[in-house]
């Protein structure tokens, strides 16, 4: 049975992000509810659909895939600041590429966060897979080996949806100074950040960070120390 609800608390978490659009109902909560309303319920959704995914992984039947090496735990420390900033910072920023960004207040010349990713939830969400890397049996290898691939491939969906729908002549000046893969812009000389990083948002990456260190061994189990 342990199974079973793994499979079935994973398989709804990834449903979750396609029903509103396949159902019809995301335009009418939208409409109801506000864009701000209908990101905060679909947020609180996925966080609840989240934990219990990753609870269900946790209470299948140990399956070993490899054994532990101290890297791999470094590996993890060292991407999750990243991909906490990412999704931090990134999160209702100016961004009209990004499902979770702000299609106001973008400027194609100062992108901001576009400037550094396109992508930035979806690229957090990625390097957030490197818990693979430290657990090393087979539920948290189909946990975050999905959330591995459901990131890299809705960047390329969301990335051709968004150029559909703004068409090419649109698309084109948008982008010059922003990239798909981290830093590609900055390296290429097509963007330089022109304004230092929000100090709230900072806070608020700092917070999480240590939250998430610090409630990791009494909620999840297992330290995250090296």
């Amino acid at each position: 049975m342990a199974w079973v609800e793994f499979l079935v608390a994973l398989g709804l978490f990834f449903l979750s992000h396609r029903i509103p659009a396949l159902m019809g109902i995301k335009a009418p909560l939208t409409a109801a509810l506000g864009p701000r309303g209908y990101t905060a319920m679909f947020s609180l959704a996925s966080t609840a659909l989240l934990f219990w995914v990753i609870f269900a992984a946790g209470r299948v039947p140990y399956v070993a895939l490899w054994g532990h090496a101290q890297w791999h735990r470094w590996a993890v420390n060292i991407t999750m600041p990243l991909a906490l900033a990412l999704i931090v910072f990134g999160t209702a920023a100016p961004n009209p590429f990004a499902f979770e960004g702000r299609s106001t207040g973008f400027d194609p010349a100062r992108p901001g966060i576009a400037g550094l990713t396109r992508q930035p939830l979806l690229w957090g969400l990625a390097l957030w897979s490197a818990h693979l890397l430290a657990n090393g049996d087979l539920a948290h290898g189909l946990l975050f080996g999905s959330f591995a691939l459901f990131s890299l491939v809705g960047m390329v969906l969301v990335e051709r949806r968004r150029a559909r729908n703004m068409g090419q002549a649109d698309w084109s000046p948008l982008t010059a100074h922003t990239s798909l893969v981290p830093f590609a812009a900055l390296l290429s000389g097509r963007w330089h950040p022109h304004v230092l990083p929000s100090v709230r948002r900072a806070c608020l990456w700092l917070v999480a960070w240590a939250g998430l260190w610090l409630l990791h061994a009494p909620v999840i189990g297992v330290t995250p120390a090296p």
